[in-house]
């Protein structure tokens, strides 16, 4: 289809000065369509991806890459933990391994009471597992010392007790025991105090306004358990964390149970790639209008040269050459389009971090404002697979837009088109 002669004729039409100037016009409108649909595709979901490694990160900063608990029953102390470690070590890319135990609990320091989630962590293996030392803001993890009754708060669940570093909090638990009366396998809930001794934030209302951290030991021994209900994982690349986290599983034989981080985040990722797809999909209809664009270019052409065509076909041009004549027009837009499209997407892409705050300062306004959102700047992560995806949709888009004008032109008749020439 794609003779020599049929695409230099279609170059020629392309590049040629003498169309009139509505179908110039729409020409170069139908490029710069394409042009601006696939860069702000490319942009956007750069930004969006951006959004969401750094929201997996927040959320991993505390939570691991997976945990293991006791299969059966469900929240039995896991006592050989400390074997279970050890024979962890050198499961691949395994970064490190560390205890838990966490209680769902009450805390009160009157008048303010608000529900927590107690941690009790081992501040020694911690810094292998979660990047909570350096989200410290007052006081250090080290702090946590065994039978010291000592606690960590996250920044906003401290506001909400109007607690700071030395005050006394009181917690409360569900137990069983007996009543006054006498009867049995009641429930009452048990007491303990403990001191603040530092504060942290990462930047999560999940982690900030609901978790509270203490030693394994005080954890252990408030709920009188004699070991954590789970120890969690974390390794090199957490997109390979829930098929490497089974493999390091399966180190320790039966009894264990293993979850990783997509399942206890999953809502959060269903509804970022939820929202990738529908924003695709909407920024995709620009690329679809400058299509419609170039149907309309071609159709143009197609009438402004049906004499050209005429004497094409009378000088041994076939149907198939026609039509490769003017594909050859309408796919030299689109992915000439498309070219400086990923190009400009890329370089937008590559610069939000300086093109954000020089806009910001510009029209004095925040895209995110830092008094409202956590995350307070515009993150892009490009990444090749979407960029590739982008590009050939548009190129096939442009190609099948070719399609109708070209087999229209083909069928056009040498002797109905020159009967009035």
């Amino acid at each position: 289809m794609f003779q020599p002669v049929p695409v230099y004729v279609g170059l020629r039409y392309s590049l040629a000065r003498e169309h009139s100037f509505f179908v110039s016009f729409i020409t170069w409108v139908s490029l710069v369509g394409v042009a601006l649909g696939v860069a702000a595709l490319i942009t956007v979901l750069s930004v969006m991806n951006g959004l969401e490694s750094e929201l997996r990160n927040r959320l991993l900063s505390l939570t691991a890459h997976a945990t293991l608990n006791a299969g059966a029953p469900a929240g039995a102390p896991i006592r050989d933990w400390r074997v279970r470690i050890k024979q962890l070590q050198g499961s691949p890319e395994l970064e490190g391994a560390a205890p838990f135990l966490d209680t769902d609990a009450m805390l009160s320091r009157p008048p303010a009471m608000s529900g927590a989630v107690i941690r009790g962590i081992d501040p020694t293996l911690e810094a292998q597992v979660s990047s909570i030392a350096k989200a410290m803001r007052e006081g250090k993890l080290s702090d946590l010392t065994p039978g010291s009754n000592r606690m960590v708060l996250g920044r906003m669940l401290a506001y909400q007790l109007q607690a700071g570093v030395g005050d006394e909090i009181t917690v409360m638990i569900p137990g069983n025991g007996s009543t006054a009366g006498g009867a049995s396998d009641a429930i009452v809930p048990r007491l303990q105090d403990f001191q603040v001794v530092g504060i942290f934030e990462v930047g999560l209302q999940e982690h900030d306004s609901v978790l509270a951290l203490v030693n394994l030991q005080d954890a252990e021994a408030f709920r009188r358990l004699d070991g954590p209900t789970g120890i969690r994982l974390k390794f090199d690349d957490v997109l390979k964390a829930p098929e490497l986290a089974r493999s390091a599983a399966a180190r320790l034989g039966p009894g264990l149970h293993v979850r990783d981080w997509t399942e206890d985040n999953e809502a959060y990722f269903r509804a970022i790639r939820i929202e990738k797809t529908m924003m695709g999909l909407i920024l995709m209809l620009i690329v679809a209008v400058a299509v419609f664009n170039i149907v309309a270019t071609l159709v143009m052409v197609v009438n402004d040269k049906r004499t050209d065509i005429a004497i094409l076909r009378t000088l041994g041009l076939s149907p198939r050459g026609v039509v490769a004549v003017f594909m050859t027009q309408g796919v030299l837009i689109g992915w000439l389009g498309t070219a400086v499209g990923v190009g400009l997407g890329l370089a937008l892409a590559c610069n939000v971090d300086v093109i954000v705050p020089f806009l910001e300062q510009t029209f004095g306004f925040h895209f995110m404002d830092p008094e409202v959102y956590y995350i307070s700047g515009l993150p892009s992560e490009v990444h090749a697979g979407d960029v590739v995806r982008i590009g050939l949709a548009a190129l096939i888009l442009t190609f099948v837009a070719t399609v109708y004008p070209a087999l229209q032109a083909s069928r056009t008749q040498p002797a109905e088109a020159l009967r009035y020439e």
